[in-house]
């Protein structure tokens, strides 16, 4: 890190960073992540068998909902101008693979709103999977790239 970091006042407490300043710039970030279920488990879902309903239309929709309220779930988030939200489920034989990219022209990124809208759908992979069998889980959740703003571009290697 080049500087005093940003969220802590004076006495080392936690606050807002004040983006006022700041330019709105064209911005966005993809995350993804992965839910595991048994192959039991996905024979029903290819299926389009599973009791609760479509899984993969659900989870998109909780995604897209998460990424718009971001910064009720995160004190430190800013509210921003959320203005694109492309949430994708695609599931294979061990389970279902989750991206979201999310775009703004803003004056702060959105990483977080991406990585709360995988979360989100991931979260609801499992709610629509679990009576199915409990050891559906979420693997991993991780910002792969993000553009614009101060730091300028960043591609996970």
């Amino acid at each position: 890190m080049s500087g005093p970091f940003t969220h802590l006042d004076a006495a080392g407490h936690a606050r807002m960073v004040d983006v006022t300043a700041k330019q709105p710039t064209v911005r966005s970030a993809t995350a993804e992540g992965y839910v595991r279920a048994p192959r039991h488990v996905m024979d029903v879902l290819h299926a389009g068998d599973v009791p609760k309903g479509d899984v993969l239309a659900v989870a998109r929709i909780a995604g897209i909902s998460a990424a718009k309220r971001t910064a009720e779930l995160l004190p430190l988030a800013h509210v921003i101008g959320v203005h694109g939200v492309v949430v994708d489920v695609e599931p294979d034989t061990d389970g279902v693979r989750i991206t979201a990219t999310v775009r703004t022209a803003d004056r702060t990124g959105v990483e977080m709103e991406a990585l709360t809208a995988v979360s989100v759908a991931a979260l609801a992979v499992v709610d629509m999977l679990k009576g199915l069998d409990k050891a559906v889980e979420i693997e991993h959740v991780r910002l792969v790239a993000k553009s614009g703003g101060k730091s300028g571009d960043w591609v996970r290697a």
